[in-house]
């Protein structure tokens, strides 16, 4: 195993540092296109009358924009990797409680199944789709290309 954890990204020092770096990606992204996005953005959620406050990855209280940050891949064996879509839903159920005024934005790493010829995003969207509001768009970043493209806008009434 050479001191690697099972559950660890091949090449990065711990998962929390491949996030952190996919973060920074984000970052970057939107600074190009004038968005300043902080860390660990708090916004208040919540249902009915009670809120509480709730970090995004990144986000602007003053461009109110909330963005999730998931650098998640396919299994090595190309298999579901439930765990992670898991975390998705749960993102999508935080996006689902903050204040319908904020940008809501899932970036996630392009990474393709070559066995299944599809991208994580795409799969997740496929398949978990109707757990998406209307209102979160979804980017996937080319981590080789450095670009990011939105593969579903958000949709308004």
């Amino acid at each position: 195993m050479n001191g690697q954890l099972t559950h660890q990204r091949i090449g990065a020092i711990s998962n929390t540092h491949a996030g952190r770096e996919f973060e920074a990606y984000a970052r970057r992204f939107y600074a190009d296109q004038g968005i300043d996005l902080h860390p660990n953005h708090k916004v208040l959620i919540g249902t009915g009358e009670e809120k509480k406050n709730r970090a995004f990855d990144l986000g602007c209280a003053e461009r109110r924009i909330i963005v999730e940050c998931k650098s998640h891949r396919w299994t090595g064996g190309s298999n579901i990797p439930a765990a992670k879509i898991t975390v998705w839903n749960e993102a999508m159920y935080y996006f689902s409680l903050a204040p319908e005024h904020y940008r809501k934005v899932m970036f996630v790493l392009r990474h393709e199944c070559a066995k299944r010829r599809l991208t994580l995003a795409a799969y997740y969207l496929r398949n978990y789709g109707h757990l998406v509001p209307p209102d979160v768009e979804f980017w996937e970043y080319d981590e080789t290309k450095h670009e990011a493209l939105c593969v579903r806008p958000a949709r308004r009434a």
